[in-house]
């Protein structure tokens, strides 16, 4: 296994990566079927050539809980399961696709015939980032990776840099956020073959486009994880429980199994997809008392593997802002993880912006234009303060020292709409010409920033909780969602209570998906050109600079209720200074900038001079130059 691991490959250049999960195409022909059942007394094979009757063939038993069978008859197309122990049929747990859902036989299908076209690419530089985030299913009218792909002239266009995608590993039913895979090397079905995947990958490439992956590495969802059945005491610790149940077992006894099926998913993803990188869900969520932990060890194998030949980027959502994992060099260049989803800022801004104050925002709302400034200038609000939202327990690390390239800025995403009781997206909830302060805030700070689909539109289609479970387990899903929302004050009104969406609904996902009949409207058109000339300011004047640009060179002052004053020393030497005001009355006591003006919101300001007032609604952003750059930024 360290072998597979750690050498370097030359099959990453004919994009398959080699495992010892899942179906291994043979040279001479045939297949090498192998399955890790710890909890299993027998496995047979059952093989499905071309419609023919099921065959039934005993797999051999091998030390440490493998089973594995080399069968010349199978072939690429092959439907397949395991019966374990005589009795009940599961798919392959390491499944390439699956043609007939969760439940279904798994299909072998050749990593190595796609045609790739474009060798030669070697990704984009982190600094370049910026992020598309989107939902296969509702993002385009088709639903499907091929629906992406007909929208990439779209989002070239519109300036960003990367795609995104939410999880795509195969879950129950037609429509699901993809937080509920059980299959995690099969993109579902319902969005496209694989190939239709690679395809969108390969176009996007072609346009500039990098592409992410959302992956889930905290559990598997409730419906069609066979592996309770023949690995549970190996694969979960059920003495260590999460919000989905029992532990992944990272660090208990046969825990390095289940440790390289994860490392080998992540590596499969970035090799066989040619992905650009990946983010990683709730790894708060992760229990895992080994040395090194089960991210370094993936941020390892990844720089020892594909990140070796191209840019590969890693990024974390995680709610604890452990600012350790950011902070890793390899021969004096950063490795690891790029950057973190930057929880903090959000619920900053929506504060200022909407005056919520209940839930997590209760951490903010004492001071949230002082929050704000900390993760402009710092990264994280909470650096090891007590969260009052979290019972007065210590959250965060300090993370002055990281570089604000470390921090993915947003004003909105799946989670902050989502998780919402009715899906509302931020257009409908605050003042839109605040939110444009805001978007233009975020998108000319130095930090990567993230879009959510559709925010370029200024679209007010809501973005639902949904799924597709079925029997006792949709029930108690709804149920659940209800009761979540029935604690806090809003919804003790047991009508309002009632009118939350089913997530099971086929309705609610229709309603969620994106309507881009927005973007013929003249709202839609204005918001749009808002975005495309603020991504481009972005481009031309912060993103040249931010090469090799270090932490603790940034300071922020407050100077009024909703108002602050930023400035960041660049990596060239230059300085970044934005002022904004969120407040409906006029703000003075801005230092006077030497920096020369490059963006004004009202487009109709001007850089202060004795006045040095900022008025209500504004914000004014200056670029002081280098002695060298000759650069006019007028």
């Amino acid at each position: 296994m360290k072998d597979a691991l750690n050498t370097k490959r030359s099959v990453c250049r004919s994009h398959y990566h080699s495992m010892p999960f899942g179906p291994s195409l043979l040279p001479e022909g045939g297949v090498l079927f192998r399955l890790w059942a710890p909890g299993a007394e027998n496995i047979e094979l059952c093989l499905i050539n071309n419609g023919e009757q099921p065959v039934f063939l005993d797999m051999e038993a091998l030390p440490d809980g493998w089973f594995q069978l080399k069968n010349r008859e199978a072939a690429v197309g092959s439907l397949y399961q395991f019966r374990i122990n005589g009795d009940l049929l599961v798919p392959d747990p390491a499944s390439r696709f699956q043609p007939q859902d969760i439940h279904g036989p798994s299909q072998i299908i050749s990593a190595t015939e796609f045609d790739w076209q474009h060798g030669k690419w070697q990704g984009r530089p982190w600094e370049e980032v910026l992020f598309y985030e989107l939902h296969t299913g509702t993002f385009s009218p088709e639903g499907t990776f091929n629906g992406i792909e007909a929208k990439l002239d779209y989002l070239a266009e519109l300036g960003v840099t990367a795609i995104e995608l939410m999880p795509v590993a195969d879950f129950p039913g037609r429509y699901n956020w993809g937080y509920d895979g059980v299959l995690l090397f099969a993109p579902d079905s319902v969005y496209g073959h694989p190939d239709d995947l690679r395809r969108l990958v390969r176009s996007a490439h072609q346009k500039g486009l990098m592409v992410f992956l959302d992956v889930v590495y905290n559990h598997f969802g409730p419906d069609g994880n066979y592996l309770h059945v023949y690995a549970r005491e190996a694969f979960f610790q059920e003495d260590r429980h999460t919000p989905w149940g029992a532990a992944i077992n990272f660090s208990g006894p046969d825990s390095r199994t289940v440790r390289d099926f994860f490392i080998h998913n992540t590596l499969y993803w970035l090799e066989e997809f040619q992905l650009d990188g990946l983010r990683f869900d709730a790894v708060h969520g992760i229990q895992d008392d080994s040395q090194p932990h089960i991210l370094e060890e993936i941020a390892e194998a990844v720089a020892n593997g594909p990140g070796q030949e191209r840019h590969i980027h890693l990024v974390l959502e995680n709610d604890a802002n452990e600012a350790r994992y950011l902070t890793g060099k390899r021969h004096g260049q950063r490795q690891g993880y790029s950057a973190q989803w930057n929880d903090d800022i959000h619920h900053a801004l929506h504060i200022l912006l909407t005056e919520e104050k209940t839930g997590y925002y209760q951490d903010y709302a004492d001071n949230p234009i002082k929050h704000l400034g900390r993760c402009l200038s710092e990264g994280f609000a909470y650096q090891g303060e007590p969260s009052l939202y979290r019972n007065n327990e210590r959250r965060g690390e300090p993370s002055r020292s990281l570089p604000p390239t470390a921090f993915v800025s947003f004003l909105q995403n799946h989670d902050q709409v989502g998780n919402r009781a009715f899906g509302e997206r931020l257009s409908t909830l605050a003042d839109k010409h605040n939110i444009r302060l805001a978007a233009a805030l975020l998108l000319l700070s130095p930090s990567p920033a993230l879009l959510f689909m559709g925010e370029e539109l200024a679209v007010e289609t809501p973005f639902y909780f949904f799924c597709d479970f079925e029997g006792e387990l949709a029930k108690a899903v709804s149920a659940g969602r209800r009761r979540e929302f029935a604690r806090f004050p809003q919804f003790s009104d047991n009508s309002l209570l009632a009118r939350i969406p089913d997530p099971n609904s086929w309705k609610t996902f229709e309603r969620s998906c994106l309507d881009w009949n927005t973007l013929a409207s003249r709202e839609g058109q204005e918001s749009y050109a808002f975005y495309k000339k603020i991504i481009s300011l972005r481009k031309q004047h912060v993103i040249p600079r931010l090469q090799g640009i270090k932490g603790e060179r940034a300071s922020y002052r407050i100077i009024g209720p909703k108002a602050i004053d930023v400035r960041w020393t660049l990596a060239d030497g230059s300085v970044l200074q934005i002022a904004v005001n969120f407040g409906d009355k006029p703000v003075a006591g801005i230092p006077h900038s030497e920096g020369k003006l490059f963006y004004a919101y009202p487009e109709e300001q001007t850089a202060p001079r004795q006045s040095q007032t900022l008025p209500a609604g504004s914000i004014l952003c200056f670029l002081k130059f280098t002695k060298n750059d000759e650069q006019d930024c007028s």
